[in-house]
């Protein structure tokens, strides 16, 4: 398998053409990867655009690659988001490395009202920037044409709004209905809800289904937070057609 690695500027490519990496990706691609010149590459903008090709020159500073391929890849027809509660530890952001590897293409931070962790005042921007380099890297291991988009940290009642346009999915351990048999039809975005440690609040479940979501169950056990919303991405992604 090519190596594969993201260059966000990226905006065209040409077979023939030389596409450059620097900076980190440079470094990591040559010291980490042990890129070599003559090793096939792969780089894509994260947007659908993807070149392959054979590696010319490698440095820590600089790695060249000649374009022997160009693809462009839309975008899946139904999309599928993930809302995943602040959870303590890293466990929110285990979530949403794996859902972004099994390939969701948004996630959202949610500040649910059993949260434990907190993001406040300059705590949210880095909590941002922390999950957008894991969705990044997270990218490149699963080597995806696109990448998902990380909104902004989101309360109960804006993730209730998206209802009106979104099929909004709540995983909740007491729905009667399973998400393996839920009607998606019609859908064009599906957007998965997960809450924290101490589940999704009454208020929170009346808030949501009050806007049009719905409650689903996966299975009969009951998941944790870093698990559930990756498991449902791979439920929802066979339902699609995707995989």
């Amino acid at each position: 398998m090519a190596h594969s690695y993201l260059v966000e500027s990226l905006d065209d490519a040409s077979v023939g053409g030389d596409v450059v990496l620097t900076g980190a990706e440079a470094r990591h691609a040559v010291t980490v990867s042990r890129l070599r010149v003559g090793d096939p590459l792969r780089v894509g903008n994260g947007r659908g655009l993807v070149a392959e090709g054979i590696v010319q020159e490698a440095r820590a500073d600089l790695v060249v690659m000649l374009t022997e391929s160009v693809a462009h890849h839309p975008r899946p027809v139904v999309t599928l988001g993930l809302v995943q509660a602040l959870a303590k530890g890293d466990r929110d952001e285990l979530a949403v490395q794996a859902a972004t590897e099994l390939g969701v293409d948004e996630v959202v931070p949610w500040a649910a009202a059993r949260s434990v962790s907190r993001w406040e005042g300059p705590k949210i921007e880095k909590g941002l920037t922390r999950w957008r380099a894991i969705t990044r890297e997270a990218t490149k291991q699963a080597v995806r044409a696109w990448g998902p988009e990380v909104g902004g940290l989101a309360t109960t009642k804006a993730i209730a709004a998206r209802a009106g346009g979104a099929r909004v999915l709540v995983l909740e351990p007491s729905a009667e209905v399973a998400l393996s048999a839920v009607d998606l039809t019609g859908a064009s975005s599906v957007l998965v809800v997960v809450g924290p440690e101490g589940g999704i609040s009454p208020d929170e479940l009346e808030t949501l289904a009050a806007a049009g979501a719905t409650p689903v169950r996966l299975g009969d056990s009951v998941l944790r937070t870093s698990t559930a919303g990756p498991a449902a991405i791979a439920v929802l992604s066979v339902r699609l057609g995707r995989w």
